[in-house]
């Protein structure tokens, strides 16, 4: 791996999920309008995209609780590539009855058929795909295809020989179930071709690719179900504990988001096999690394399965210090940010900084407290992200206008600016910190409003499906971010 540091020098970056580009069909995807946003930013003088967790999730389309932490999102492959390979006919659209995953799906099938009977070229480079995947990718596209071949249920309900995962009925299933299986792996192998042509555009124009990596996995994945040893489950593959956050910004009564906690001691024992192979695969894909909920790393929230809230949980120690040591001796130098938001104690602090990780400062937290508030400007740090918001907030327009008037005079006694110049006051004073990388959301530079924003935490239905359009990018846009991102040297 590349020794030199992501954070070498001072950059700016954009978040934009792929799902929320334009183009495609029901959400964005890997295609041409992913490399015009790519042209674009770099016309506009960003080095960095950060996007959400790429791995295929559930119907709630959450990325942070994904079927698996090594599988591509099969709603991002592009179409438009597999017509010109020569592997899907071009056609006329959805029929009536399609939404756009239907639609997508079926197109999908369709290419693989085309690829059996066209893409004799390409096959070696298939089954080099499959081999250098294989540690994930067959027990994933095996979970796919029993998943769908018992109406969806999560693993843990399937019939007990499947669910405990009895080699007879693995082979059995394998075979039954084979079209499913086979189709599976062929969407993995489009997901990380078109995932590597992109990346490497955007390397090849001077922008790196900034990833997130959830720091606990869906209960219902591949992984829990193909590794149950290193999660806290009874013998019938039930949560005894789940993940979660007390009490916050966010929630009078915290986050219950429901994850299964690790088996710490048997990761411990092995080495950490597990985390080397979710990291190394994600080192494939990105230039540089968000870890979230990185304070779950030194101690996590644990709350009782049963329960009904996050209230009443408590804290347990994580074995951090020695996950970032395995880490180093297998990779070198770690290209990690730490999500160091929520209850942040000096022994998380310590974590971070004993490993030389980046935190986040947010300037929408900045304005409560005194002028020690951490993520006031005058206290960022070099070694740090600094952002407007992120996923999680409200967007920049959509958290001013619900500022109460204390709060709001605070904002222009401090920036020194009136209503009328936000959002860009805090753009610009997010990009005049000292912090090496400040990112802003694609909102923000748009001016959008709450209802453009990507997610409500704590609110289960209605997120993840914003999308831009590109009449919302004005031809001022790019001459206004070139001349922001070089007057405070982050071009």
């Amino acid at each position: 791996m590349n020794q030199d540091s992501p954070l070498d020098r001072r950059r700016a970056g954009l978040l934009l999920h792929p799902t929320s580009l334009p183009g495609g069909h029901g959400n964005g995807d890997l295609g041409p309008d992913a490399y015009r946003f790519v042209e674009f930013m770099a016309a506009c003088g960003f080095s960095v995209w950060q996007t959400l967790p790429l791995g295929p999730p559930h119907d709630d389309l959450s990325p942070y609780s994904a079927q698996s932490v090594h599988a591509g999102n099969p709603r991002l492959i592009a179409l438009d590539p597999l017509v010109e390979a020569g592997w899907l006919q071009a056609d006329q659209g959805p029929r009536a009855e399609e939404k756009g995953w239907d639609y997508r799906q079926r197109r999908l099938s369709e290419a693989y058929q085309g690829f059996q009977r066209h893409g004799a070229a390409e096959q070696d480079t298939y089954a080099a795909f499959q081999r250098q995947h294989k540690y994930w990718l067959d027990d994933y596209a095996l979970y796919q295809a029993i998943h769908a071949a018992h109406q969806r249920q999560a693993w843990f309900d399937w019939p007990v020989e499947l669910r405990d995962r009895h080699p007879k009925a693995l082979a059995t299933a394998r075979q039954q179930y084979g079209v499913v299986f086979e189709q599976c792996k062929f969407e993995q192998f489009l997901f990380y071709r078109q995932w590597e042509s992109l990346k490497r555009f955007a390397n090849d124009r001077g922008i790196l690719i900034f990833g997130d990596i959830p720091l606990f996995v869906g209960y219902d994945s591949a992984d829990v179900w193909a590794r149950r040893d290193a999660f806290q489950l009874d013998k019938e593959g039930r949560r005894e504990v789940v993940a979660g956050v007390p009490p916050d910004y966010f929630s009078a009564t915290g986050q219950l988001w429901g994850n299964p906690h690790y088996a710490w001691d048997k990761m411990r024992a092995d080495g950490f096999a597990w985390w080397k192979e979710r990291i190394r695969t994600q080192f494939t894909q990105f230039d540089l690394l968000r870890i979230d909920h990185f304070r779950g790393l030194e101690a996590y929230w644990e709350i009782p399965a049963t329960a009904e809230t996050a209230v009443n949980g408590c804290w347990r120690q994580a074995p951090g210090h020695e996950l970032f040591e395995a880490l180093q001796d297998e990779f070198g130098r770690l290209p990690l940010v730490a999500e160091d938001l929520g209850i942040i104690t000096p022994e998380v602090e310590a974590l971070r900084d004993s490993h030389g990780l980046p935190g986040m400062k947010v300037l929408h937290f900045a304005f409560g407290g005194g002028a020690d508030n951490p993520y006031l400007p005058h206290n960022h740090v070099i070694n740090a992200v600094a952002y407007t918001g992120t996923h999680d907030n409200d967007t920049t327009m959509g958290w001013f206008q619900q500022l109460d008037e204390s709060t709001r005079a605070h904002v222009f006694d401090y920036l020194g600016g009136g209503p009328e110049r936000m959002p860009d006051l805090l753009v610009r004073t997010v990009f005049a910190s000292v912090a090496r990388l400040a990112v802003i959301p694609m909102q923000d530079l748009l001016e959008l409003g709450s209802e453009d924003r990507m997610n409500r935490p704590g609110v289960p239905d209605g997120n993840w499906t914003w999308r831009f359009r590109w009449e919302q990018i004005e031809p001022r846009m790019t001459d206004h971010y070139q001349h922001l991102l070089h007057l405070y040297g982050r071009i």
